[in-house]
C-alpha cells in the first residue's frame, strides 16, 4: 500500500508528478532527493512528506549529542537530524538513524542543487569566524621539512578524494565496531525479548480485536510500537549486527583501502581518511610538527583530549565523529 506524500510549504505539486518523483528519488535513510522536491521521513513512513525546491531556503544538519558521543560508549552516541527551512522561515526537522546518511544527502544536494545553502545562518556566521580565527593560527612560512611533509599529505589527500565510498565505509565500520564493543551485550537480548513480547502482543491484540474485545486494539498498538522501535534502533543482535560481523566489516574496509593505496602512502590503511590528512596538514601549518610522523602523533594527542565533556563547533564535531573511531578501535597504534 502506497500513501501519497504530504505537502509541506506553500508550493503544491501535481499528485501524479510528485508520486513519480518520489518513486525515482535518490534515497538516503528515511528521506530522499528528487528532481522536484526533497522528501522527508515521518514517524512511521519513509519519505512521507515533501517540500518543493521552490519553497526550500536552507537544508542543514543538526546534532543532539549524548555524553557517549565521542567515547563510543552505549548504543546511541548522537542523534542526527536533517533540517529543511522553507518559505518564510518555517522549518521541518527529520530524525535519522545514521549520521552518514545525512552527510550523504547533503553532499548529493550540493551536487544537484548548489544554490541551496547547506548551513544554518548561524552556522555560516560561525564558519566564517572559525576560518578567520584558523588562518591567524597558521605560520606565514614553514620550515623546508614541514613544507615537504605538507605537500606529501596534500597529494595523499587528493588521491583519497577519488575514493569517497571506501573512506566512508572505513569510518562507518569503525563506528559500528566501537559501539558493538562498548555496548552491554545484555541490552541486545533484552531488546530481543521485548520485540518477541511485542510481536506476541500484536498478534494477540489483532485476534482479540477481531473477536470484538475492546482491549485488543491496545495490545496491538503496544506490540506494533515495541516491534517498530526496537527493530529500527539498531540494538537487536542480527546477522550484520554482532561482534564477529562488525569485526569482519572493519577488516574488509581496511583491506579495500589497502588494495588501492600506493606503496609510499604516508598512513596505514586503518587511518586512510581525508579528514585525518586534513587535520595533519593543519598541525604542520600551525608549527606543532615538522614531519608526517610527528603530525600523526600530535593528532592522536588532540583526539585523546576530545572527551565527552569537551564542547566543539559543528564542523569540529563532524570531523571528530568521522575519524576518532578509527583511532579508538586501533587503540591509537
Amino acid at each position: 500500500m502506497s500513501f501519497a506524500p504530504v505537502r509541506i510549504g506553500n508550493t503544491v505539486l501535481e499528485p501524479e508528478s510528485v508520486g513519480a518523483d518520489r518513486k525515482s528519488c535518490r534515497r538516503f535513510g528515511n528521506s530522499g532527493v528528487g528532481e522536484k522536491a526533497i522528501y522527508l521521513g515521518g514517524a512511521l513512513l519513509d519519505r512521507h512528506y515533501y517540500v518543493a525546491f521552490v519553497s526550500v531556503r536552507r537544508v542543514f544538519k543538526r546534532i543532539a549529542m549524548s555524553r557517549g558521543g565521542f567515547t563510543g560508549k552505549g548504543a546511541f552516541g548522537s542523534i542526527p537530524y536533517l533540517v529543511v527551512q522553507y518559505d518564510d522561515g518555517l522549518e521541518r526537522q527529520c530524525t535519522f538513524k545514521h549520521e552518514e546518511d545525512v552527510d550523504a544527502l547533503l553532499a548529493y544536494l550540493a551536487q544537484v542543487r548548489p544554490e541551496i545553502p547547506l548551513l544554518s545562518a548561524e552556522g555560516e556566521r560561525r564558519l566564517a569566524e572559525n576560518r578567520a580565527r584558523e588562518e591567524r593560527r597558521y605560520l606565514t612560512e614553514l620550515t623546508p621539512a614541514a613544507q615537504s611533509a605538507r605537500e606529501e599529505l596534500e597529494r595523499s589527500r587528493k588521491f583519497l578524494s577519488g575514493y569517497p565510498e571506501l573512506t566512508a565505509q572505513l569510518s562507518k565500520a569503525a563506528k559500528a565496531k566501537r559501539i558493538n564493543e562498548h555496548s552491554n551485550p545484555s541490552y541486545r537480548w533484552v531488546a530481543l525479548a521485548i520485540v518477541i513480547a511485542g510481536a506476541a502482543a500484536l498478534v494477540y491484540g489483532i485476534l482479540s480485536w477481531r473477536r470484538g474485545a475492546d482491549f485488543g486494539i491496545y495490545f496491538a498498538l503496544f506490540g506494533f510500537a515495541a516491534v517498530f522501535f526496537f527493530s529500527g534502533a539498531n540494538v537487536l543482535p542480527t546477522a550484520k549486527n554482532n561482534r564477529k560481523a562488525v569485526a569482519r566489516a572493519w577488516d574488509e574496509a581496511q583491506a579495500a583501502l589497502a588494495s588501492i593505496l600506493p606503496e609510499d602512502f604516508p598512513l596505514p590503511a586503518r587511518y586512510a581518511h581525508p579528514v585525518v590528512l586534513e587535520r595533519m596538514i593543519r598541525i604542520l601549518r600551525e608549527g606543532r610538527a615538522q614531519s608526517v610522523s610527528e603530525a600523526l602523533e600530535v593528532l592522536k594527542a588532540d583526539l585523546k583530549a576530545l572527551t565527552a565533556e569537551v564542547q566543539v563547533e559543528q564542523a569540529e564535531h563532524d570531523e571528530v565523529v568521522a575519524i576518532k573511531p578509527l583511532f579508538l578501535v586501533s587503540d591509537y597504534q
